[in-house]
């Protein structure tokens, strides 16, 4: 009789979705991610395969809990838009994140950040852009073979994978970046200063159109009031016309008798007074 060896079940192994850290050290660095992270969610939106977070723990090797990291933000092509509490890259097509983003806070070592850029430059980031809002300053990598290199000027750089365009400006907290098709990159108050003034902006507009289209309805009303009285006029000429006609017609004919008469006195010698 046959015998089957049964093979030991391996043991699961649970990655947290956390390492304990908190997302952001303060207000600036947060608002930081956050544009960022919506920003490239808008460009991306209609694009079901790219995928973009913010803070999301990032698992390289299966099986190796230690060797993670989370990036402020990270942004993956080809592989779909949905929700995870971490990003395995063994379930992802082994894809590793094409672009990081990294904002500092007052709390970042440099120790921490050479760490972190190993890190990426390890494990496959095609493109890296650290920026600290407290003093403005951009700094950026891009892969060359296996190794990620600093781009010289980020003023005015456009990211090869992502299409969009740093400005740094002058000073703290002044970085602006670009969309592919030119509109900047907006924090939520922003937004929504923005909508609010499209929103003021078509309400003015549809008010001025209810304005033309009542002083349209206006003028074609006088317009038509006016045709009405030119009528009116043009038929009381008419008639005034017609009457004067009449008259002068019932004027000839009493004339007329009055001549046939005058002639048939005298033919009886009878000389009309």
């Amino acid at each position: 009789m046959a015998t089957t060896t049964q093979l030991p079940e391996l043991p699961v192994i649970e990655y947290p979705d956390s390492d304990g850290m908190p997302m952001s050290d303060n207000t600036l660095q947060n608002d930081w991610m956050v544009k960022i992270k919506e920003g490239l969610s808008t460009q991306f939106l209609d694009d079901p395969n790219v995928f973009v977070a913010c803070d999301l723990l990032w698992y390289p090797v299966q099986g190796d809990l230690d060797t993670r990291i989370g990036p402020d933000v990270l942004v993956v092509f080809g592989r779909p838009k949905g929700r995870r509490g971490s990003y395995k890259q063994w379930e992802e097509g082994n894809l590793a994140p094409h672009v990081v983003f990294e904002v500092l806070a007052p709390g970042n070592r440099p120790g921490e950040m050479d760490r972190k850029f190993r890190f990426y430059e390890q494990h496959g980031v095609e493109e890296y852009y650290v920026y600290d809002p407290d003093d403005g300053t951009l700094e950026g990598w891009r892969r060359v073979g296996n190794h990620l290199e600093a781009i010289p000027r980020m003023a005015g750089h456009v990211s090869p994978r992502l299409g969009i365009l740093f400005d740094p400006g002058e000073g703290p907290d002044n970085l602006r970046i670009f969309h592919p098709d030119g509109t900047r990159f907006l924090a939520f108050h922003e937004l929504d200063a923005k909508r609010k003034a499209e929103e003021r902006r078509a309400d003015n507009e549809q008010q001025r159109a209810d304005e033309e289209r009542q002083r349209a309805d206006q003028e074609r009303q006088r317009a038509e009031e006016q045709a009405r009285v030119a009528d009116e006029e043009r038929q009381r000429a008419a008639a005034e016309r017609r009457r004067a006609e009449e008259q002068a017609r019932v004027a000839d004919e009493e004339r007329q008798r009055a001549e046939r008469l005058a002639a048939r006195l005298r033919e009886l010698g009878i000389e009309p007074e």
